[in-house]
């Protein structure tokens, strides 16, 4: 009977583990998606320096030309 009793202790068990995994997995999720986003606002705004810059360039020649 202890047996039996042990192996659907064990049942009991899963739900809480695939709780627990869901958990840390969305805790991981969460945590990669914020580092990804500050990475992408970084080099955004870095493209947007250099348009800028390629922006003022092409100006100043195309008032050389005139």
């Amino acid at each position: 009977m202890n047996v039996t009793g042990g192996f659907f202790g064990l049942f009991a068990l899963i739900p809480i583990l695939i709780y627990l995994g869901l958990v840390v997995f969305s805790i991981y999720f969460t945590v990669k998606v914020i580092k990804f986003m500050n990475a992408k606002t970084k080099l955004d705004q870095e493209r947007n320096e250099k348009l800028g810059e390629l922006i003022r360039v092409i100006g100043d020649r195309n008032k050389e030309e005139l």
